[in-house]
């Protein structure tokens, strides 16, 4: 294990003293690395270590403060993401960056300098997106796919331009295992080709798996270079905090009385893309943890809305102790204790030029006197939002910045503690750490287990096993549109979710 790297090793990318500030904020600080031809480097951090920064100066998005780039050994200043892509720059955001009422086709066109013509595009995309194993129907409005399809799209768009280096920020967040897997083989070629890639992810062991070599961020600076196949993910973890990684602790936890009841619940698709719900039922308890699994676009998104109030439902098919909550909408249910947090936490969750107070008003008005009689208190406001940051470690500048300025782990902890922190009865969360670092992925966890431990219900709908696994008292699996029977989570293999994820309901009882 070194600090830094010998940048005289022929390489395809190298970054010499690069530096960079933000008012209040030294997001780089004199940051020297090199990614090698063929290879697959991990760029790792807490959130907020400046792993963002650090890749949109390479893509053309900031200007360095000091520093120097270099491509091919050629200076690399790109004025705009236009001449890096021109320098054979590619790069996959973690934040999805699509027209939403455009088709998969225009989408990728609009990334093309000269695109040609629209039946060649369609039938090159649909090739390549066959052979990467992450299918794609051009003809498709973006409107209407999910995120783990929407992030296909990203990664098809930026393959489709044979790039010399390719940069992919958290690009396996919302793919299952097997359309991870599929993704590394064709890394692993691209690689094998001579091209280099520069690869952002908070799975640590999916690094350790796939990755040749790791750099590490801490504050803004380089403190570790290493092979991450020589350590363990918790040592990965250990470098990029500082310190050793807490446990999660699931003591002081017994199931209650019942609190939330689904009977019934059956919609339809909300869109000719979407999924219909078919006869959903479930019953969460005091102080229990429901996890809920599934394969994206099988109707993750549509159950959610079903139980936030997004859409209503026929009458006595959602029931919160008691009370028929079926034809009420978002603000109703929140103010009875059944708060939710969805997966799209840029524009579903948040709204992105809303300043974190803003958004905060949005979802805890009423259930934390932040809003009264029509009037704002925007004091209240201000100190609901800078709890938020304190105890969910938020790292910004300040709770007047807007969301779209914070790094997708930070953004995800601030949505999740604006719900945790209005003691909800009833919590429903999707997605709750994606894209969130190992040590932030556990203070989430750990903030789930205390609200049940404190008497809530919980309901995680997540496309991450082990933290079904970890958090979760009893398992689920959805299934185009239908929900298997609960099991306990005790005990049971991954050979038995596989088979619950497929569909396979009847072989499972109820053991409540």
């Amino acid at each position: 294990m070194t600090k830094g790297t010998d940048l005289a090793v022929p390489t395809v990318f190298r970054a010499e003293g690069i530096g960079k500030s933000y008012p209040g904020v030294r997001a780089n600080d004199d940051i020297s690395f090199a990614v090698r031809p063929g290879e697959i480097h991990a760029l790792l951090g807490e959130n907020g270590a400046g792993k963002s920064t650090l890749v949109k100066m390479i893509y053309g998005l900031v200007r360095p403060d000091e520093g120097r780039m270099f491509l091919l050994d050629a200076p690399h200043a790109p004025q705009d993401p236009r001449a890096a892509r021109a320098a054979g720059v590619a790069m996959v955001f973690q934040h999805f960056s699509l027209f939403d009422a455009l088709t998969v086709a225009e989408n990728i066109a609009l990334g093309m300098e000269n695109p040609p013509p629209r039946r060649e595009l369609a039938a090159r995309i649909t090739q390549v997106s066959h052979d990467f194993g992450l299918p794609l129907n051009p003809a498709r409005r973006v409107v209407t796919l999910s995120a783990g399809e929407r992030q296909r799209v990203e990664i098809i768009r930026c393959l489709l331009q044979n790039p010399r280096l390719l940069i992919m920020d958290e690009p396996t967040s919302v793919l299952t295992p097997q359309e991870a897997e599929l993704l590394f083989a064709t890394l692993r070629k691209l690689a094998a080709q001579g091209t280099a890639i520069l690869y952002i992810s908070h799975k640590l062991e999916e690094i350790r798996a796939h990755c040749d070599r790791a750099t590490i961020l801490r504050h803004g600076r380089v403190v570790e270079s290493c092979d991450p196949r020589a350590h363990s993910a918790r040592d990965l973890a250990a470098m990029m905090v500082g310190g050793q990684m807490r446990q999660i602790d699931r003591s002081g936890r017994q199931a209650g009385e019942v609190l939330l009841e689904v009977q019934g619940l059956s919609l339809p698709a909300p869109d000719a893309e979407g999924t219909a719900l078919k006869d959903i039922a479930l019953t969460l308890r005091a102080g229990e943890i429901l996890g809920i699994g599934g394969v994206a676009g099988n109707g993750q998104e549509e159950l959610l809305a079903a139980l936030s109030g997004e859409v209503a439902s026929r009458p006595g098919t959602v029931t919160l102790e008691g009370a028929d909550l079926s034809g009420k909408g978002p603000e109703p249910r929140r103010v009875a204790g059944l708060l939710a947090a969805p997966e799209d936490r840029l524009g579903h969750a948040a709204v992105p030029d809303f300043s974190l107070i803003e958004n905060t008003l949005l979802t805890a008005g009423a259930r934390k006197g932040l809003v009264r009689r029509g009037l704002i208190d925007h004091g209240a406001a201000r100190d609901y939002a800078l709890a938020v940051i304190r105890d969910f470690d938020v790292r910004t500048p300040g709770p007047h910045v807007a969301a779209r300025a914070l790094s997708g782990g930070n953004l995800q902890k601030f949505v999740i503690g604006r719900e945790v922190m209005q003691a909800p009865r009833v919590l429903v969360v999707n997605q709750p750490t994606w894209g969130v670092d190992a040590g932030a992925a556990a203070a989430v966890r750990q903030s789930l287990l205390d609200l049940a431990r404190q008497g809530a219900g919980v309901i995680v709908i997540s496309q991450d096993l082990d933290e079904l696994l970890e958090l979760s008292d009893r398992f689920c699996a959805l299934n185009e549109g239908r929900l298997s029977p609960p099991v306990p989570t005790e005990g049971l293999t991954l050979d038995r979710i596989g088979l619950m994820l497929g569909g396979a309901h009847g072989m499972e009882e109820a053991r409540i």
